[in-house]
């Protein structure tokens, strides 16, 4: 039962309208490595205030991009980020924020690459709407 609330719940937030309302500040929680909510919904063209709050006792990232992008952090080698908006590192049991301007609609991924976190699902969407 759930999980089919969760499955239609995903669906509903993939399929709204992209006139739906969308979040200038919106916080992501960490816990037991998944970020929640794994789908948020962001204005194009706009300041959004990221609030990343890592509830776990170890370290996690929050990197946004293209399937392409993620390919290349998979192979990467930059154990700490901070310098870039969309890739942030959160110690543990911390709180970070970072403002990201999305220039164009649509899906992008958000992935923690630490060694073994994309496998057990610390994956989601950022969806860009107009």
């Amino acid at each position: 039962m759930i999980r089919a609330l969760v499955i239609a719940a995903i669906a509903a937030a993939l399929l709204a309208p992209s006139g739906a309302a969308a979040a200038t500040q919106t916080e992501i929680r960490i816990h037991y490595s998944h970020f929640d909510p794994s789908i948020i919904t962001v204005p194009r063209g706009v300041p959004v205030t990221i609030v990343l709050r890592n509830d776990d006792p170890i370290d996690h990232e929050w990197i946004v991009g293209t399937a392409e992008m993620h390919a290349r952090h998979r192979s990467g080698t930059e154990p700490v980020h901070g310098s870039r908006p969309t890739e942030i590192s959160i110690p543990a049991l911390s709180t970070r924020a970072t403002v990201v301007t999305f220039a164009d609609a649509g899906m992008l991924q958000m992935i923690c690459h630490l060694p073994g976190h994309e496998q057990y699902g610390m994956i989601g969407i950022v969806r860009v709407v107009p």
